[in-house]
């Protein structure tokens, strides 16, 4: 009875703690959009801010490789130029 009891309450215990994060992420989250709303307001393109964020986050070396292969794909595609081609 006992060892129920004190599964009960820890149980308790961890769900209001996920519930008051979840409450402060969401608090988080509206603060965000309200920055990015404001950047927008002063002419900034949002969508590439979010793109210079992801790209901060990153390693500068993982970051390479995406370009590199990006730049691959593009060139595949006939959408840029072989800088090589000229020479």
């Amino acid at each position: 009875m006992v060892d129920t009891m004190v599964a009960r309450d820890q149980l308790r215990s961890v769900v209001e703690r996920i519930e008051r994060l979840e409450e402060e992420k969401k608090g988080i989250a509206d603060d965000i959009r309200e920055v990015y709303g404001e950047a927008k307001s002063n002419g900034y393109d949002t969508k590439v801010l979010r793109q210079v964020i992801s790209l901060r986050k990153q390693d500068m070396n993982e970051r390479q490789e995406q370009d590199a292969v990006r730049d691959l794909y593009l060139h595949a595609l006939g959408m840029i130029s072989d800088p090589t081609e000229g020479e």
